[in-house]
């Protein structure tokens, strides 16, 4: 049950769902939902329209930074529908911790800072495996016009090692959740489920299974 202020922050991504409101109906229809009940008074509703992207999310976000120095001024708790709307960029995350303003996603309310800071360092992995995969396309199509041997071998090697990295990257981010997991005797197929209902998105994106934790776990030194 809710209690308390609260302030509202509405994302969509671009002028054409801004103005047919796309996404925001329902945006608002989750916060009302989540609200219902309880003591609580909603003191603000902030809609961003977004039309680009940038290292510095605040300044990106002009409604969000407002929404933030309302919740300060307010002492109020910031409130958005779905957890995805703001945990993408784990610089913006760290922002968001610094500036000490609470918040809860309707779709997520467990959801704490670590929870958020993990999702974005993963949303941030995912970015980088795509690029990467881009990368290695291009290197075997530049193979396919030479004789194979030496020459094919030492293009596709720095891209497999950049693969190896990404891979070993992605696990060590992990590391801080698993020994957690571990610390509390949760068995592999625990791990799996807990991974998938905080929504952290598996190596290769979507949602996680057995041999995929246990090779991350065997990346990491962990015995089976």
């Amino acid at each position: 049950m809710a209690n308390g202020k609260f302030i509202a922050y509405h994302r969509v991504s671009t002028q054409k769902q801004g103005a047919s409101g796309l996404g925001l109906e329902a945006q608002k229809e989750a916060v009302s939902r989540f609200l219902n009940g309880g003591e609580w008074e909603l003191v603000g509703d902030y809609v961003e329209v977004e039309t680009g992207k940038g290292a510095d999310a605040l300044a990106k976000r002009p409604q969000l930074k407002a929404a933030l120095a309302a919740c300060r001024k307010e002492g109020a708790t910031l409130i958005i529908a779905k957890l995805d709307r703001l945990a993408r960029n784990v610089h913006f995350i760290s922002g968001l911790m610094e500036s000490k303003v609470k918040f809860v996603a309707c779709d997520m309310p467990e959801a704490n800072e670590l929870t958020i800071h993990i999702m974005a360092a993963f949303a941030e992995h995912e970015a980088k495996r795509i690029s990467q995969r881009t990368k290695d396309a291009l290197a075997v199509a530049k193979s396919r016009g030479v004789v194979l041997g030496r020459a094919g071998a030492d293009n596709l090697r720095p891209n497999v090692e950049a693969r190896q990295k990404l891979a070993d990257d992605f696990a060590d981010k992990l590391r801080p959740l698993l020994d957690g997991m571990k610390a509390r005797g949760l068995p592999q197929r625990g791990m799996v489920a807990e991974l998938n209902a905080i929504g952290v998105p598996a190596p290769k994106g979507g949602s996680w299974q057995l041999a995929q934790v246990q090779r991350v776990l065997a990346r990491l030194g962990q015995p089976q």
